[in-house]
C-alpha cells in the first residue's frame, strides 16, 4: 500500500499562517459581518428554537396548593453544508532559479490564492445575505418602497430605523450592524439630512462610527471588496462587488444555542491542518518539476433568521 506523501500529512503552517494575515485586508465583510461558527464536521444540522414560544406571557397566578402553570418550547432543526473551495499556483524550479528571493514567491503565491479564495467568499457572502428575497423586510428604492438616497427629499435615517424599529418589535432584538455599498456610503455622507445633524461634532465630518449612531448599530460596514469580472485577456473591468444596497440587521455577538443571529458563516476546522478554517500547503509536483502552493477554506454562509434583518436595494440609482 502506498506510504503517505508529506504534502499529504504537514501542512506549511508559515504558508497558513500568512494566508491568515492577508485575509484580514481588501475591504471584505464576509469574515466579520456575521459570527463564524467553528464546526468539526463538514456538513450537520443545529438547532433552532421557536420564537414565539419564547416571546408569549404564559407564567399564570397559582393559588395556595395548586401546580403552577406548565409550558415549554418547541424545537426544529436546520442544516449547514461547508463547501470546500480550493485553488493553486505552480512555482517552477526554471522561475526559482531567476528569482532573487524564492522565498518571495512563496509568498506571493500564498497571498494570490488566499485572495482568490476571499473574493470567492465575499461573492459568497453577497449572493446570501446581500440580496431581495432573503429577509422579511425587503424594500427596493427603485419602486414605490422609499426614495433613493442621493435625492434631497430621500430620508435614509427615517427609512432605516422604521424597519430598526420593526424588526426589535418582531424578534426582541435591536439591530446591531449595518452593511452598505461604497456608493451608497457616499451618498449617504452627502446626504443633507446627515450632514446637518453632525455639523456640530467634531471636525464635523461624516465617519463610519457617526453613521453607526445614527443609524442607531453598533457596527457600520463598508463593503469594498472589488472584481474583475472581464474574462483574461478582454478589457479590464472591475467593479464593487456589493450592489448599490443596504443591510440592516442583528448580528449575535457570538455563537449561541438561545440567541438568534440574522446569520452564521459555518467553517468547517474539522478538515485537515485548517487553521481558522483556512489551509495553505506547498508540496512537489515532480512531473512538472515545479512546487504548488494550494489554498483551501470550507465554509457555508447560513442565513439563519430572516425576521432579523432588512434588505434596502438600490437604495440609489
Amino acid at each position: 500500500m502506498p506510504n503517505p506523501t508529506k504534502g499529504s500529512v504537514h501542512v506549511n503552517r508559515p504558508l497558513t499562517n500568512i494566508s491568515v494575515a492577508y485575509a484580514n485586508t481588501g475591504g471584505f465583510v464576509a469574515g466579520e459581518a456575521f459570527p463564524q461558527v467553528p464546526v468539526a464536521k463538514q456538513a450537520d444540522s443545529y438547532f433552532k428554537y421557536t420564537k414565539g414560544d419564547w416571546l408569549r406571557a404564559q407564567a399564570e397566578q397559582r393559588a395556595p396548593g395548586t401546580e403552577s402553570a406548565g409550558s415549554g418550547w418547541n424545537l426544529t432543526t436546520d442544516t449547514y453544508n461547508a463547501t470546500v473551495k480550493a485553488i493553486h499556483k505552480d512555482i517552477a524550479d526554471q522561475q526559482r532559479a531567476n528569482q532573487d528571493s524564492p522565498l518571495q514567491l512563496d509568498q506571493d503565491a500564498t497571498r494570490w490564492c488566499t485572495r482568490q479564495i476571499l473574493l470567492t467568499r465575499e461573492k459568497d457572502w453577497m449572493d446570501a445575505f446581500f440580496a431581495t428575497g432573503v429577509w422579511d423586510i425587503d424594500l427596493d428604492g427603485g419602486t414605490a418602497d422609499f426614495v433613493q438616497w442621493e435625492n434631497s427629499s430621500g430620508d435614509p435615517i427615517n427609512v432605516v430605523t422604521t424597519e430598526h424599529v420593526n424588526i426589535m418589535a418582531k424578534t426582541g432584538y435591536e439591530p446591531n450592524i449595518v452593511v452598505v455599498n461604497p456608493s451608497v456610503h457616499n451618498a449617504l455622507k452627502q446626504h443633507a439630512d446627515i450632514v446637518d445633524r453632525i455639523k456640530y461634532t467634531q471636525r464635523g465630518m461624516v465617519s463610519n462610527d457617526l453613521l453607526a449612531g445614527l443609524f442607531e448599530v453598533d457596527r457600520y460596514m463598508v463593503a469594498s471588496g472589488i472584481e474583475d469580472t472581464s474574462t483574461e485577456g478582454a478589457a479590464e473591468s472591475p467593479g464593487f462587488i456589493a450592489g448599490k444596497h443596504l443591510f440592516l440587521g442583528y448580528r449575535a455577538p457570538s455563537p449561541s444555542l438561545y440567541e438568534p443571529s440574522a446569520g452564521y458563516t459555518f467553517t468547517w476546522t474539522g478538515l485537515m491542518g485548517a487553521v481558522q478554517g483556512w489551509q495553505v500547503k506547498r508540496f512537489r509536483m515532480e512531473h512538472l518539476e515545479s512546487d504548488r502552493v494550494e489554498a483551501q477554506s470550507a465554509f457555508d454562509q447560513k442565513v439563519v433568521a430572516t425576521d432579523c434583518g432588512a434588505f434596502f436595494a438600490n437604495a440609489i440609482a
